[in-house]
């Protein structure tokens, strides 16, 4: 604040991995005259949705390891060491027996975050800043006051308190639309407790990512159990009173993801990427636009002419489109388990070899890098992307772990498990007796028609609007706005327009693409109706990030997005 030695108050609403991040921030700054509120509505702080009984049982795995994690206070080989012995007995998993290459179940994990929440705030009292955590808060509302240049938090509970900058860390939100109200229907399988369910018929699962193996494991295991023979092959076995379940999986591009490999730079190379001068000084000769093709060039494929000349020589003169295209022809002429298999192979070779295989490693580094500039898109680019790019983006960057595969394998084998592909335009129909009717065209361009007594929609983390944000003040006060991007060409924005396409609208003559989320600045604030930002509310709330940040989940853009804000906040 400047103002002497008066504390700096900061608000960080949500308790999990991206405000661990930001408090890990804002404490290893050198500023002590810092208080620091932390807004929980649950019992702990740490392990948020992902990482706890919200979106884990003791089946469900990380796609990353120790080695892949950045640094919080201390890594999971060390913290291993001092870990509650109950709960290492309880994962059979011991400071000798640790391995930093090897994935961790979710809720061991979640332990790990927790515990660093805990020896943050030791260090914090140690360096003289005040921590106030609010355990089974709920925060009701926000108001900007812009004069007194202060952020209002009110409690559910009653009172407000004023803070100088606030976060929102909110985390992952599952609306239902449908649970609860059609038997057998489930907007998502979170929390996973809920999947474990005794069942004799088919099961309909949309989507085929890794929230969809999540259901799988779930679902198994409430029907079945895992058997391991004497060469270390797994098989299924069914329960006898289940003998009519099944598992379909329904996919767009009738693909599984692809599988953990050995990543020759753990952390994606964030250090190597295109600087942001780079892409400030194309922006200003593209007309005020990134061009993905300039991203895909070079932040893609310049890539390989020093990592993998033999793969450059064949992606050289390909397009975005033409590469996409190559790459997923690929994929699609094999039956997807059979590539499946064959990936498995890769990766297992990958491993044991300990060598990348780089252009998916490279895809990964491209997804991530396009946080920052994704903003600065053209409508047209950003379609592009959406429909071209992160089909295969998603595919490839999913990371299956092993262990995962050798359980969808067995599922497989014994005929328990087998995915469909559904194409863009099929539709999931409830029906108010109970269960779905998938509609779809199957690849002879017959109309199918499935009912499914019980269907769980797994696509993963829904886009949420404006209009679903919590904090009522902010949205009628026209202190968020809709994340939109301009056409750069008028023509294609009338076009876009004239196809009756819902989200593309148009202002003072100008035509805009509306994208899923909130619009937020490079430093994460918020930006009001009138294009102002709001210097003093920060968004780290995954759902309503997504426009503006196609690659938004995981660790490490917690680590990337919390470094910004807390520069910000510090300043």
């Amino acid at each position: 604040m400047g103002k002497g030695k008066l504390n700096k108050r900061v608000a960080i609403i949500g308790g999990g991995p991206s405000a661990l991040f930001m408090y890990k921030r804002l404490i290893e700054s050198k500023r002590k005259n810092l208080q620091i509120d932390i807004f929980e509505r649950k019992d702990t702080l740490g392990a948020g949705m992902p990482y706890s009984a919200e979106g884990a049982n003791n089946e469900h795995i990380t796609n990353v390891s120790d080695n892949e994690i950045p640094v919080i206070f201390n890594s999971i080989a060390d913290w291993v060491k001092t870990a509650p012995k109950p709960l290492l007995k309880k994962f059979n998993i011991s400071p000798e027996n640790f391995n930093e290459y090897k994935v961790l179940p979710r809720l061991f994990f979640g332990e790990y975050l927790k515990a660093q929440f805990e020896l943050l705030k030791k260090s914090a009292t140690k360096k003289g800043i005040i921590t106030r955590v609010h355990l089974n808060t709920v925060v009701e509302d926000v108001i900007d006051h812009p004069r007194k240049k202060e952020v209002a938090v009110k409690l559910q509970e009653g009172g407000w308190l004023d803070f100088d900058s606030l976060i929102i860390c909110t985390g992952h939100s599952w609306p239902k639309k449908y649970e609860g109200k059609i038997e057998g229907y489930f907007d998502s399988p979170y929390p996973p407790k809920k999947m474990l369910l005794k069942l004799n018929h088919p099961v309909g699962l949309m989507g085929s990512s890794l929230t969809a193996i999540d259901a799988v494991r779930t679902l198994a295991k409430a029907n079945g159990k895992f058997v391991e023979n004497k060469e270390g092959k797994l098989s299924y076995q069914l329960n006898e009173d289940s003998e009519g379940f099944k598992l379909i999986m329904h996919s767009r591009n009738g693909l599984l993801p692809a599988i953990r490999f050995h990543l020759e730079d753990p952390h994606l190379g964030k250090d190597e990427t295109l600087p942001k001068t780079e892409i400030q000084k194309h922006i200003k000769a593209n007309g005020g636009f990134v061009s993905l093709d300039f991203l895909f060039e070079e932040n893609f494929k310049a890539r390989f002419i020093k990592e993998d000349p033999d793969f450059y020589k064949k992606i050289k003169d390909l397009t975005l489109e033409e590469f996409v295209e190559k790459m997923m022809a690929y994929r699609e002429k094999k039956e997807p388990f059979e590539l499946f298999k064959q990936e498995y192979i890769e990766a297992e070779k990958s491993i044991r070899k300990k060598e990348s295989v780089y252009w998916k490693e490279a895809l990964a580094i491209l997804s991530f890098t396009m946080n920052y500039p994704a903003k600065y898109l053209s409508a047209e680019d950003m379609e592009r992307l959406q429909k071209v790019l992160m089909p295969l983006i998603s595919i490839v960057i999913a990371f299956v772990p092993q262990s995962s595969c050798r359980m969808l394998f067995a599922l497989h084998d014994a005929g328990i498990l087998d995915i469909v592909e559904v194409g863009d335009d099929s539709e999931v129909k409830p029906l108010k007796k109970g269960g779905v009717n998938y509609h779809y065209y199957n690849s002879q361009n017959k109309k199918v028609v499935s009912h499914f007594k019980t269907f769980v929609d797994c696509v993963g983390q829904p886009h949420l609007s404006v209009h679903d944000f919590p904090f009522k003040s902010l949205v009628k006060g026209g202190k968020i706005s809709q994340a939109r991007l301009a056409f750069k060409s008028a023509d294609m924005g009338q076009k876009a327009k004239a196809t009756v396409n819902k989200q593309v609208t148009v202002i003072d003559g100008e035509y805009y693409l509306n994208v899923p989320g909130i619009t937020i600045n490079d430093h994460f604030q918020l930006v009001d109706k009138k294009g102002n930002n709001c210097d003093r509310i920060y968004l780290m709330a995954v759902p309503y990030m997504g426009g503006y940040n196609p690659d938004y989940s995981g660790l490490d853009f917690c680590e990337a997005a919390s470094t910004v804000v807390a520069q910000q906040i510090l300043v």
